[in-house]
């Protein structure tokens, strides 16, 4: 029986380990079981407390607490996890005279570095110092861990933030490629397609790496990482397909880093598409829209195509690529309301939708 209690206890205390290397050190993405039980039960609750029945303002501000809580818990979870499995270790070398609650004062004293619980054999001292070195271990790699977060984060919002100079608040793709022909800048677009897609390399790596950096809200209720992706990728298929212009190979290639990242968030969130869909597959903007905002950048002096409806089908072959993902990941994230991307999600945002562009 107290061999068992021995193994049962290493188990325990193994799955922790195995949870924090594979949350904070390996540089990929990885689901354990612990984190993931974590931040579904905290999704639960704090889905109850942000209740569509509530404004999206409230929503929001509730929803900003559920990655950094959804953290600390772990941290908790991991540290409770090893107590328990310590306190087991304790039990079966008959610390305290086969007493449990003894056995768990002597794990906690050790877990804690306290030095309170008297340790009388070689056995128990050497248990409560690997204890002792694993939870100073564990406190380490979160406050390690937090720092490159943030960092990524940090980067992250630096473009989110800009996109609300260039293309509005919320942001529309129609506005950013107007106010960029409005000044004259569109000789330098080029460059703008070339940053975003550093920017989706960065969001691959880090949002997979560091899964909770997905539900981190921007430091503006209205500003939105899924919402600035969605508005790059429209902006950059609008340019390509509607937009009378000298082809430029770096948008191309910001849509395919930009589809490629989203489709690696979505995998990791089991969130299902078609990695083939073809050039004629539905999409969730109508042609009725699609000439509008057209009508919106030609009124504006940007020269558009003559064949109208080429340039919708060749928007069409490059928004499939990424329209499903793109629409559920603002779901999942419950992203503030911008035309073409959390419009026409699941999520209620309690806020009317634009006739026209933003502003």
């Amino acid at each position: 029986m107290r061999v068992l209690v021995v193994v049962g206890g290493v188990a325990v205390v193994a799955s922790v380990v195995v949870s924090a290397i594979r949350t904070v050190i390996v540089p990929r993405s990885q689901r354990t079981a612990i984190g993931a039980f974590v931040f579904r039960t905290w999704r639960r609750v704090f889905a109850l407390v942000a209740s569509e029945r509530r404004g999206y303002e409230v929503r929001d501000r509730v929803m900003a607490l559920y990655a950094p809580v959804a953290l600390v818990s772990l941290v908790v979870a991991w540290l409770a996890l090893v107590l328990a499995g310590y306190a087991a270790i304790f039990w079966a070398l008959g610390y305290g005279g086969g007493s449990a609650a003894e056995a768990l004062w002597a794990s906690g004293s050790s877990l804690l570095t306290l030095g309170t619980a008297e340790l009388p054999t070689t056995g128990t001292r050497v248990v409560a110092f690997t204890e002792a070195v694993l939870g100073l271990g564990l406190v380490a790699l979160m406050i390690s861990f937090l720092p490159a977060m943030y960092a990524a984060f940090s980067r992250r919002e630096q473009l989110v933030a800009l996109l609300e100079v260039r293309a509005g608040s919320p942001p529309s793709a129609p506005n950013w490629l107007v106010r960029f022909h409005r000044i004259g800048w569109t000789a330098d677009l080029g460059e703008e397609w070339a940053r975003w897609e550093t920017w989706f390399v960065d969001i691959d790596e880090t949002h997979t790496t560091y899964p909770a950096l997905v539900w981190f809200r921007s430091p503006q209720p209205e500003r939105s990482w899924v919402v600035a992706a969605g508005t790059v990728l429209d902006a950059a298929a609008l340019w390509l397909a509607a937009v009378d212009h000298p082809p430029d190979p770096r948008a191309g290639l910001c849509i395919r880093a930009g589809y490629v990242a989203l489709r690696r968030i979505a995998d990791f969130f089991g969130i299902a598409y078609d990695p083939d869909p073809r050039p004629d597959h539905p999409i969730s903007i109508a042609r009725a829209e699609f000439d509008v905002a057209v009508d919106h950048m030609a009124d504006a002096g940007i020269p558009i195509r003559d064949d109208r409806d080429q340039a919708w089908q060749d928007f069409v072959g490059w928004r499939v690529n990424y329209d499903t993902v793109l629409l559920r990941l603002a779901e999942l994230t419950l992203a503030p309301y911008a035309p073409w991307s959390s419009d026409r999600s699941a999520v209620d945002h309690a806020r009317p939708r634009l006739s026209r562009w933003g502003r």
